[in-house]
């Protein structure tokens, strides 16, 4: 075995321990006795037990950041959401033991460690691309790095809990992934799925499609979006017109409440001023029943003199 296959060879072996017991749990003896080789042929190549897993760390890294990289380069955001999420989960079904590696000795919210290190420099790729759409849609484009840690992290977390549990299909959690980030708990998809051209493009990836492939796939893409703009445009005017249904029985209720209102002021006056006519009457009576009054005690008194001698 030569030197270079001999490296290869203690690179995977280190590979799988590191996997199934950590840094910690793998010692120099353990990785030599697998490969059946002493522990001085393990030093020579990689200086200790910290260089291998160095080694090893760093190719799982730039494996899976190639796989995002290239998964960003697509033209519409929804697509590289979709081929970004579907990337990550196909890393962690074809490479578990990589991923075991980067995720076991630090928690991606963590933010220490091999793999807050990885899922930070996405999240650098993924605010250019948001602080573009930000731009492009009105949004204030300083609010991209922390949008991106959110989506970053969100894919991340979910990679994770997929990883044991492996439950729906990848695909199916992509599609999901998506539908929470790009629709919304508002707008929610009870029933996502990614796109043709995201789907066509994670199963033709080997072989090269021809340039017609290429064109139909981007047609079926166009198509889609044209498609869901739409939705999202009937949507958009649904809920204004259920707003301006809103505003109209609002100011409707407004409008009844005003006219009870002015009822009930009017019936209130016309009450004050049929009690004041009332109020009136009486003051009126009581006039006269002590006019009379007077008129009679006058009369009384004149009955009651004596008459004047002559």
């Amino acid at each position: 075995m030569s030197g270079r296959e001999r490296r290869e060879q203690l690179i995977r072996i280190s590979r799988t321990l590191f996997a199934e017991k950590g840094f910690d749990g793998t010692s120099i003896e353990e990785i030599a006795a697998t490969a059946q080789v002493s522990k001085p042929v393990v030093y020579e190549h990689f200086g200790g037990k910290e260089g291998v897993y160095a080694v090893v760390v760093d190719r799982e890294m730039q494996k899976l950041l190639s796989m995002i990289t290239e998964a960003l380069s697509a033209s519409h955001s929804l697509i590289k959401l979709e081929r970004a999420a579907l990337a990550l989960l196909r890393y962690i079904e074809e490479s578990s033991e990589g991923f075991r590696i980067l995720v076991r000795d630090s928690h991606a919210a963590s933010g220490t460690g091999t793999f807050a290190s990885l899922i930070s420099e996405i999240a650098s790729q993924v605010e250019d691309v948001l602080a573009d759409e930000f731009a492009g849609r009105g949004y204030d484009p300083k609010l991209a790095p922390m949008y991106a840690q959110m989506l970053v992290g969100m894919v991340a977390l979910t990679g994770q809990w997929w990883l044991d549990v492996r439950k729906p299909g990848r695909e199916e959690v992509a599609a999901h992934l998506v539908n929470l980030a790009w629709n919304g708990l508002t707008n929610l998809n009870p029933q996502p799925a990614i796109t043709v051209a995201t789907r066509t493009h994670s199963t033709v990836a080997k072989p090269r499609s021809s340039d017609k492939e290429l064109r139909e796939l981007e047609k079926a893409r166009e198509k889609e979006l044209r498609e869901a703009e739409k939705i999202r445009q009937r949507e958009l005017r649904e809920a204004e017109k259920a707003r301006a249904r809103e505003l109209k029985e609002r100011e409707r209720l407004l409008k009844e409440t005003e006219k009870e209102r002015e009822r009930a002021l009017k019936e209130a006056e016309k009450e004050r001023e049929r009690l004041q006519k009332e109020a009136e009457k009486a003051r009126e009576r009581d006039d006269r029943m002590r006019q009379r009054e007077t008129r009679l005690a006058e009369r009384v008194a004149r009955l009651g003199q004596p008459d004047q001698p002559e």
